[in-house]
C-alpha cells in the first residue's frame, strides 16, 4: 500500500468518524467470507459503516477526530455510523449468532464504552420502535370506543 493510499483511507476514516455517535471495534479472527459480508449487508441496511483497516491508519484517524482512547491490538474490523443504537444493535445481535465474533470496545458520545453499554443500548428500542408504541397508546381509546360502539349496535339490533 502506498503512501497516498494510505492518507486517503485515513481521510476517509477520519471523516466517518468524525460524523459518528459511535465506534465499535471487534475481533473477527476466524469469521468466513460469508459471515463477513452477512455482517456487511446487515449493517448496509442499519446505515452503520463496516472497515477492515489496520490499526496504526485507525488509531491516526480515530485521534485526528477527537476520539481517543480505545486501545487496538490484533485484528480488528470496525463499525460505526450516526445513530448509536442501530450500530449497537447490528454489533450485538451478529456476536449472538456468531461465536468468534467478539466486542472488544466502543467509543459511544465521546467517551469509551465498555460490552456492557453496547448490550445495554443495543436492547433499548429504537425512534420508529418508540413512534410505533406512542401511537398504539393514542390508538387505544379510539379503538375501544369503536368496540363498544359497535357491541352497542349489536345489542340493540338483536
Amino acid at each position: 500500500m502506498t503512501r497516498s493510499e494510505k492518507v486517503e483511507i485515513i481521510a476517509k476514516l477520519e471523516e466517518g468518524f468524525k460524523s459518528s455517535e459511535a465506534i465499535v471495534v471487534c475481533n473477527y479472527r476466524g469469521l468466513s467470507t460469508k459471515k463477513l459480508e452477512e455482517l456487511r449487508n446487515n449493517a448496509r441496511e442499519n446505515n452503520v459503516k463496516v472497515q477492515i483497516v489496520k490499526n496504526t491508519l485507525a488509531n491516526i484517524a480515530l485521534n485526528n477526530s477527537g476520539k481517543t482512547g480505545l486501545v487496538l491490538k490484533d485484528t480488528n474490523i470496525y463499525l460505526w455510523g450516526e445513530d448509536q443504537l442501530s450500530v449497537s444493535k447490528v454489533v450485538a445481535k451478529f456476536e449472538e449468532n456468531n461465536d468468534k465474533f467478539e466486542i472488544k470496545a466502543a467509543h459511544i458520545e465521546g467517551e469509551v464504552a465498555d460490552l456492557a453499554k453496547v448490550k445495554a443500548l443495543a436492547k433499548m428500542p429504537s425512534r420508529n420502535e418508540l413512534l410505533a408504541m406512542l401511537l398504539q397508546v393514542w390508538n387505544a381509546p379510539i379503538t375501544n370506543f369503536t368496540i363498544g360502539l359497535n357491541a352497542l349496535k349489536n345489542k340493540k339490533e338483536s
